[in-house]
């Protein structure tokens, strides 16, 4: 069962955008050279970024059996601590001047709004996870929802 799933795929205007400025730049490029060089920077500067756009954009978020997965990585509930659902004040804080080096960040420039999750434990790698979403308070409750046990008094950060 899964309590929440989210594809944080790239807005069309990144593709319309980046499509137009890469058919001007291939056209340049052709300007006075044969029809394969023309075939080869269409290839090249066309459909490179168009791979990367939708590899950028491939990233999930799931909250389902007993874990966190944000893109490829995997954070179990039960090592879970404060979860708060951010405005887009206190995201952009945190991916910028209050933000840990060592913390877990699944952003896009595209998303203005993220979910803060503690990680709880003796010693913990990542002291917290910052994870980007469209529906940040859906993200936030699915992942409450989903531990083991529910944990009262938590903190406000923002």
């Amino acid at each position: 069962m899964r309590g929440y799933r989210e594809r944080l795929t790239v807005p069309a205007s990144y593709w319309v955008l980046g499509f137009i400025t890469m058919v001007t730049f291939a056209s340049f490029v052709w300007a006075g050279f044969s029809v394969a060089i023309a075939i080869a920077a269409y290839v090249i500067l066309v459909g490179g970024p168009g791979v990367a756009l939708f590899a950028w954009g491939n990233a999930t978020i799931v909250v389902g059996d007993g874990e966190l997965r944000a893109g490829r990585a995997r954070l179990p509930l039960a090592q879970t601590g404060h979860v708060q659902a951010l405005d887009a004040e206190a995201t952009a804080k945190l991916r910028g001047p209050l933000a840990d080096p060592a913390a877990f960040m699944l952003i896009r420039p595209y998303l203005r709004r993220a979910v803060y999750v503690e990680v709880a434990g003796e010693h913990p790698a990542r002291p917290y996870w910052l994870v980007g979403t469209r529906n940040a308070e859906a993200l936030a409750s699915a992942i409450d929802a989903s531990r083991p046990q529910a944990r009262a008094g938590d903190a406000s950060i923002a």
